[in-house]
């Protein structure tokens, strides 16, 4: 009888109880088990495992480390998605493969490379790849160079961090005075610029923040699965306008991706995102980790996160592609199961091998609140 597969997700996003559900409905029909680690104990992706625990709060890199191998160790685990720490864990690879665990995340250099924009931005340029015009700022006068010299080019400026992930610190440079226009309806990114300059003067600490023109939609997304030979197996391209969501197989957006993820070694899951500057695209940034929305790409037909647990255990899924692209879709909010006590309930006993299940359907279950379910338009 084939054996188990022991996966665990650290301290993940809660869109990410999909990539679960994919995993124990794999196409394989292989028994899946899955390990779930958070710092709150309400995170539905501690409800959605078969074991977890809380995470201890105040470890250093190291230290985290340290917890991450003794976890693997005492769970069994076979492959390791790290989210949290993942720089410090993948420096560490060898380790996690003497107590048996793969770990589905790129190799430390290629993640240096994408924690940092500025460093990502140069290092892709260098291999052809386009991208916005940005400037590093770190103080008031820095940034009134660059908006300036942005709004002469007759563009928006936006700003985020240098580092970070998701649209964290993502805002647009305003020039119209704070006034109730700003408070009425809902928040929006749009700060005033001589707001943020005071903010900045007063501060006692430099910021580091990338600033750069506003980009225009469409985004895509494209959802790259690179083996460890840094060779393409999967890339698909999720498009945003607006609400409407949907599908792309066009080289316009693919081909850049392939550049990077092989160029860079980003093996396993990584996603990949461009949008225009005029009338070409541009990259947007770079995740070393699988998406959020990564589970959209089973309206495609398409079980990506079980094809990476396949190739982190070296069995090889060959080249994917779609069998067809969904169709247009949106995405809305909905309920999720939580434990019903804080501390997540453990299974103890050991599982009885699963029956066949059928296939997955194309209509994605719903998440917590805030979450991802996908619905055609």
């Amino acid at each position: 009888m084939v054996s188990r597969v022991r996966v665990w997700l650290n301290r993940t996003y809660a869109e990410n109880v999909f990539f679960m559900d994919q995993l124990r409905r794999n196409p394989s029909d292989r028994a899946v088990e899955v390990h779930a680690t958070h710092g709150d104990p309400d995170s539905p992706v501690l409800a959605a495992a078969d074991t977890a625990e809380l995470e201890p709060e105040g470890l250093s890199a190291a230290g985290y480390v340290e917890y991450a191998l003794d976890q693997c160790a005492r769970r069994g685990i076979d492959v390791f998605v790290p989210r949290l720490h993942q720089a410090a864990v993948v420096a560490h690879r060898a380790e996690f493969e003497a107590v048996g665990t793969a770990l589905l995340a790129p190799p430390p250099e290629a993640v240096a490379v994408f924690q940092d924009k500025v460093v990502a931005y140069e290092a892709v340029q260098a291999i052809g790849v386009p991208v916005p015009p940005w400037w590093r700022v770190r103080s008031a006068d820095e940034l009134t160079a660059a908006v300036e010299e942005l709004e002469a080019g007759g563009h928006k400026a936006c700003f985020k961090p240098a580092s970070g992930a998701g649209g964290v610190g993502f805002r647009v440079i305003t020039r119209a005075p704070f006034s109730l226009v700003h408070l009425n309806g809902f928040p929006t990114p749009y700060v005033p610029l001589d707001l943020v300059l005071g903010a900045l003067r007063e501060a006692d600490e430099p910021v580091d923040w990338l600033v750069m023109p506003r980009l225009e939609q469409p985004e895509v997304s494209v959802d790259c699965l690179t083996g460890p030979d840094n060779r393409i197996r999967l890339a698909v391209g999720r498009t945003k306008n607006g609400r409407r969501r949907g599908f792309t197989l066009s080289e316009q957006w693919l081909e850049p991706a392939r550049r990077i993820a092989e160029g860079f070694g980003l093996r396993y899951l990584s996603n990949i995102q461009f949008r225009m500057f005029g009338d070409r695209p541009v990259l947007m940034d770079v995740n070393t980790r699988p998406a959020g929305g990564l589970h959209q790409l089973s309206l495609c037909g398409v079980n990506a996160p079980w094809a990476a647990v396949r190739l982190a255990l070296g069995d090889d899924p060959g080249e994917i592609a779609p069998p067809f692209l969904g169709q247009d879709y949106t995405v809305v909010s909905g309920p999720r199961p939580l434990r019903a006590v804080s501390l997540p309930q453990q299974r103890t006993e050991e599982p009885e091998p699963e029956p066949a299940r059928a296939p997955a359907p194309t209509r994605v279950r719903s998440d917590a609140p805030g979450a991802a379910q996908a619905l055609p338009l």
